[in-house]
């Protein structure tokens, strides 16, 4: 378990990363990959499960309180990631909304954090839309008006993972002066209870399990003590490329469980299988690059300079392109094994799609690449 300390959650002092590698490992290779396929095919969202990978330490790995050890929290990521692409998508969520908590200074958010981290309270992030507002691909989709004591905050985001009723995200909203006219952006905790309505959203070709609603806002009171940056333009620059970082364990996991699906019939398969490219050894390799890569920028994840940054969207998109091969590559070494609905092979397919198109997609990661090269402000 996990030892709560003032205002972050931290490790047992005798536990190594490699201890606490064995722990989530043995939930994702054991309960996790057993309940994968009633989560990609029942929508079964694993509540039970991710309490069980937070108080095995996967969520506070990249906490100050905890070392801020990035490398072992993207070495979690891609474990669970393996099994299951769905629950490794939650715990990216669960991760940047414990880096909201603690990033944001507040000493109110403090207590929510430490129950976070362990996986005892469970909650995600709603940065979709604004990411992709501050890029200028879209309009930012909450507002916000000044009252006494903090904001009232209006709007609907058509869909955020990870919550549910009585749980929480990260969220952002724009503020209006009474003439109408934009002031500048929050960020704030939005706890998914009263004026705050949850929808069903349409139903994905795949990770469904991730509890993703559609939010609808109404007139919420927001108080200071639920803000996490204000305005949040600076939060959101100082924290975006640790944001993207570890959305790449999420890629590297579903990457690994390709080639191992490759794998998994070469002692069949390998004699015709030898013809097709993109074989489980050249996989492997490109992924041990990009993965030494990574612990590289996980070294410095709060680096603000602009080539850091560059490298980072380079090596998340390139995570991203890598799953789509893989998986690709995996079905077709299975063959029709690989086409059945009940196939791994099938649904890393479908959470490679998910890997290239969640924000930041692979255009947008293109479109702020480019950006940053010829050191353009968004219109």
């Amino acid at each position: 378990m996990t030892t709560v300390v003032g205002s972050a959650s931290i490790f047992e002092p005798s536990w190594t990363d490699a201890m606490v590698m064995r722990q989530v490992t043995s939930i994702a290779d054991g309960p996790l990959a057993e309940a994968a396929s009633r989560i990609d095919h029942e929508g079964h969202y694993p509540r039970e499960i991710m309490a069980g990978l937070g108080r095995a330490g996967a969520f506070a790995a990249h906490l100050s309180g905890s070392g801020a050890r990035y490398g072992l929290a993207l070495d979690a990521m891609r474990a669970i990631s393996r099994r299951c692409g769905s629950t490794g998508f939650l715990a990216w969520c669960h991760d940047v909304c414990g880096l909201y908590m603690e990033a944001s200074g507040n000493p109110a958010l403090q207590t929510l954090l430490s129950t976070h981290a362990t996986g005892q309270t469970l909650g995600g992030t709603a940065l979709s839309n604004p990411m992709k507002a501050f890029a200028g691909i879209e309009k930012m989709l909450l507002r916000a008006t000044r009252v006494p004591g903090g904001y009232r905050v209006s709007g609907a985001l058509p869909w955020v993972s990870h919550i549910a009723q009585g749980q929480y995200c990260g969220a952002i909203a724009t503020v209006y002066r009474d003439d109408g006219t934009p002031s500048h952006d929050i960020m704030f905790m939005l706890h998914c209870t009263g004026a705050v309505t949850l929808r069903q959203c349409p139903e994905f070709s795949g990770m469904e399990g991730t509890s993703t609603w559609g939010v609808r806002v109404d007139d919420l009171f927001v108080g200071e003590d639920l803000l996490i940056a204000d305005p949040a333009q600076p939060f959101i620059a100082r924290i975006r490329a640790a944001f993207i970082l570890l959305q790449i364990g999420m890629a590297t996991g579903i990457v690994q469980g390709s080639i191992d699906a490759m794998l998994e019939v070469e002692p069949l398969l390998g004699h015709v299988n030898r013809f097709l490219n993109d074989r489980p050894d050249e996989i492997q390799g490109e992924l041990d690059e990009l993965e030494q890569r990574v612990a590289r920028l996980a070294a410095n994840p709060f680096d603000g300079g602009k080539d850091y940054l560059l490298d980072v969207l380079d090596a998340r998109a390139q995570g991203a392109e890598l799953a789509l091969r893989a998986s690709q590559s995996a079905l077709l070494h299975q063959g029709a094994r690989g086409y059945l609905m009940s196939s791994a092979a099938q649904r890393r397919i479908r959470e490679a799609h998910f890997a290239a198109i969640v924000t930041p997609a692979i255009k947008h990661l293109r479109w702020e690449m480019a950006r940053l090269s010829r050191e353009e402000v968004p219109a």
